[in-house]
């Protein structure tokens, strides 16, 4: 399936499907996208920015140069639906979104007011694998760190994913794991793009017990 026209939100974060993300919008091109989206329904993509930073910034101003800093992005982002939105000042929104399912871009392109566009075509969602007997003890240690997570302060903005836990499914927990684990961005972005869950996991798991969490 293909979507056109999808607008971006380029962040230093991956988003899993899944998972959830809370943002303070407040440039004017995120503000109306938000909107937009707010009143169709419609989703929005997260791609990992490779180069540029979140806020846009002017140009060098050099003769022939671009009137703003260049911006790059993965080529695999997910979309993601609102779920919660505030207003705690004009020109300020607090968003809650959820990861759906990941996207391949084909086309993209930036308007005047600089957000960006996109036509991708939806990767197939992870097949539910079940989690192997040697593997079970990522999912336990997942299962303290999110309970402890949901019972602390601001939980709903702390937890990477709301209950019910899915803890027999390889692509959940080696998601929530990808969320949670202080790991490179550029190494987050592979383990989004990865097709086999059970891999995934299995590559979690080898961070888990290099770190002594999972051993």
């Amino acid at each position: 399936m293909k979507l056109q026209s999808l607008p971006l939100f380029p962040l230093g974060a991956v988003l899993y499907p899944g998972g959830t993300l809370a943002l303070q919008v407040f440039e004017v091109r995120y503000l109306d996208m938000v909107t937009r989206c707010q009143k169709t329904g419609a989703p929005f993509g997260v791609v990992l920015l490779t180069e540029g930073r979140e806020v846009r910034q002017p140009g060098t101003g050099a003769a022939g140069s671009p009137p703003f800093a260049p911006q790059s992005f993965a080529r695999v982002g997910t979309l993601a639906r609102l779920h919660a939105l505030t207003t705690p000042q004009p020109g300020l929104m607090r968003i809650q979104c959820e990861g759906l399912q990941r996207f391949q871009i084909e086309r993209q392109e930036t308007l005047k007011h600089g957000l960006w566009i996109a036509d991708v075509t939806l990767l197939a969602d992870d097949l539910h694998v079940p989690i192997p007997h040697d593997l079970r003890g990522t999912a336990t240690a997942l299962r303290t760190v999110l309970e402890r997570l949901q019972a602390g302060q601001d939980a709903a903005e702390k937890a990477p994913a709301q209950s019910p836990f899915q803890l027999d499914d390889c692509a959940w927990v080696s998601n929530r794991w990808c969320e949670l684990l202080p790991i490179p961005l550029d190494l987050k972005q592979r383990m989004l793009v990865l097709d086999n869950p059970l891999v995934r996991l299995e590559l979690v798991n080898d961070i888990l017990e290099r770190t002594g969490i999972a051993s």
